[in-house]
């Protein structure tokens, strides 16, 4: 998020519940940054152009097609009557396109989106497969900093936390810390908040070699070393926060599991935005390092900003795999977008 926060894509899975979190957030974000606002729903229907008997003429299919687009652009234009919104100016669209994740996304290079809100939702069991799917392949896919509303609550000077790893495991780009301190900064100055940094690390083990069982037991390290080990996170933490202008005293240093001591700390100091990186890896590499990334966005109580290294590129296309299947010669019309202006406030 180096560039300055210009349009907002909000991804609105269901038009029929008022996602008030994304709309809040949303409202908050486009007033203070001063940036204009789209509604973003992706429609499950079957495509008319698809599904319709040959026998249809091309009028029937236009006109059925665009009854059923403007029935999902008038429900999210009733999203954008409430206060959420107010004094912005904001556009709604509705579009065929699957699956939702790769949709968001090729609407948000579209439309030139500088960041993009969604809804981690959902954590019972039965439901949650597929919402955590398309959650975790917008963190792998999605080019554009990608903001998880995770609580109604609204931003008031707002604590936004830059999680970092300097030690770059995994082969994480030299450049992602970089990244998260100056999308923190910029959204902590955009909403008059201040940016913190985070970082927790493993203590030192060692193996002590045992000839009497097949298995070593794990054995702590002297306290002379793990208190060198410590001196050295924190001076590298230290040297990151300096470049990015950040006081030592604003840097959170812990001992322990990423997702227990980040949610512990969240929880703590009222955090309102956990940002940290992520990058796009094989489903293979997922099955041995994407459990901690996901239980530590499980377990967060606020808000999350992913973003993605310098020069990331998407594997979504920017087209939709498959075109709809052409009943009859002629070009067709796509579903038209509203822009609607939204009054300020009555102050």
């Amino acid at each position: 998020m180096a560039t300055q926060i210009r349009h907002i894509l909000v991804a609105i899975g269901d038009v029929q519940g008022a996602p008030r979190g994304e709309l809040r957030k949303a409202g908050i974000i486009a007033r203070a940054a001063h940036a204009t606002v789209e509604l973003f729903h992706s429609i499950d229907e079957p495509d008319p152009e698809r599904g319709f008997p040959q026998t249809a003429t091309r009028e029937e299919v236009d006109q059925h097609r665009a009854a059923i687009a403007e029935k999902y652009r008038h429900r999210l234009e009733c999203l954008t009557r409430g206060s959420s919104l107010r004094g912005v100016t904001v556009r709604c669209t509705a579009a065929w396109d699957y699956p939702p994740h790769a949709a968001i996304i090729r609407r948000a290079l579209a439309a030139h989106s500088d960041l993009v809100i969604a809804a981690a939702r959902g954590r019972r069991f039965g439901a949650r497969l597929l919402l955590r799917n398309t959650d975790w392949e917008l963190i792998r896919h999605c080019p554009v900093p990608l903001l998880f509303v995770k609580t109604p609550r609204p931003y008031r000077r707002p604590l936004v936390l830059a999680a970092v790893d300097p030690y770059h495991k995994h082969a994480r780009p030299a450049d992602l810390d970089s990244r998260v301190l100056q999308s923190g900064g910029q959204i902590a100055r955009v909403l008059h908040g201040s940016l913190q940094v985070f970082h927790a690390y493993r203590p030192l083990v060692m193996v002590e070699p045992m000839t009497a069982g097949p298995a070593a037991p794990l054995m702590m390290t002297p306290p002379e070393a793990e208190m060198a080990h410590a001196e050295q996170v924190t001076h590298t933490i230290g040297q990151l926060a300096d470049k990015a202008g950040i006081p030592r005293a604003h840097c959170h240093i812990r001992m322990g599991e990423v997702s227990d001591q980040l949610s512990a700390f969240v929880r703590r100091s009222g955090t309102a935005i956990v940002v940290m990186g992520a990058v796009s890896r094989s489903a293979i590499a997922r099955l041995f390092i994407g459990n901690t990334a996901e239980r530590a966005l499980d377990r967060l109580t606020c808000d999350v900003l992913i973003v993605k290294p310098r020069g990331f590129r998407s594997g979504i296309e920017r087209a939709p795999a498959t075109a709809p299947k052409r009943m009859r010669a002629g070009r067709l019309r796509r579903p038209r977008s509203s822009s609607v202006a939204v009054p300020p406030p009555v102050l």
